[in-house]
């Protein structure tokens, strides 16, 4: 056999779970330190995916910073107290914890956030917000649970083309003062494009966050609104969707810049807890 019909093995295995969103990968152990060849392909698997996922994995806190530390400085969150890090001394690892529920509640309530609206890209309210996030479940319900991830390309490639161009230069506020005033961090409200282009896939994507009171600028709040529902409207489409279901050992990874995602909240009282981790990007000056 010569040497060209020999068959080179993938580096990884990537099972697509959508056309265009959500991938899971098997045969890695993430624990352990990655190959140059695996990284690079891991990083091409979430740009190009959007988030990928991961069963049967043994990660502790440190392990799980060090996954995500071969792929970028990570962020710490401002409202990361001693009792959200999920080790001591390793404040990247933040808890995504159902206790916190009934704060979010509160503050959604007074905000207008409806029950099932709550699409989001975390960090999105800094000039430069983290390109990623590892996200490893710790404690689940029995059943119930799921996050749902939104191709936000897909997004926009819906919308109609008379919306479209309205919303081609338009700039939408991401206001999270009221949580980060509880933590003690200062930090202005800032606007991002509604219609952003990925700088490494080169996608026009579609990027508002719902949880932190948007508001398109330069327009009155009736047209304001009537174009963030027609947003909000793409969002909610199952065909742009993927929909994972945590088991013990799962994680997700995902880019922060080509997807925003939904928890769904629908077990109860228990004490559902994740570890996140968020991965810094590189500023750029075109992007300030």
């Amino acid at each position: 056999m010569s040497l060209s019909q020999t068959h080179t093995p993938a580096i990884l295995d990537i099972r697509p779970l959508q056309p265009t969103i959500g991938a899971e990968i098997h045969g890695i152990d993430l624990s352990q330190p990655l190959s140059d060849a695996q990284r690079e392909a891991l990083r091409a698997a979430v740009i190009r995916h959007k988030v990928v996922f991961f069963r049967d994995q043994t990660l502790t806190p440190e392990t799980q910073a060090r996954f995500a530390a071969q792929f970028g400085p990570l962020y710490t969150h401002p409202t990361t107290t001693a009792s959200k890090q999920a080790a001591p001394d390793l404040s990247p690892i933040h808890k995504i914890a159902a206790e916190e529920n009934a704060k979010y509640d509160k503050l959604a309530k007074r905000r207008g956030i409806k029950p099932g609206e709550a699409y989001h890209s975390d960090t999105s309210w800094r000039l430069v917000p983290t390109w990623g996030a590892v996200l490893a479940a710790v404690d689940l319900p029995p059943v119930g649970g799921d996050t749902v991830w939104v191709d936000a390309h897909l997004a926009y490639q819906g919308l109609p083309e008379d919306i479209k161009a309205r919303l081609e230069h338009a700039y939408v506020t991401h206001d999270f003062r009221a949580a980060l005033e509880v933590a003690g961090h200062d930090y202005p409200v800032v606007s991002h494009p509604v219609i952003r282009t990925h700088r490494e896939s080169g996608e026009k994507i579609l990027w508002v966050n719902f949880t932190q009171n948007p508001q398109i600028l330069g327009l009155d709040l009736a047209e304001s609104e009537e174009l963030l529902e027609a947003v909000l409207l793409q969002y909610k489409r199952p065909e742009f969707q993927v929909r994972f279901s945590w088991r013990p050992g799962s994680v997700a990874f995902w880019d922060n810049r080509g997807a925003v995602h939904y928890a769904v909240r629908n077990y109860g009282d228990y004490p559902r807890l994740l570890n996140r981790v968020l991965i810094e990007d590189e500023p750029l000056w075109a992007d300030l």
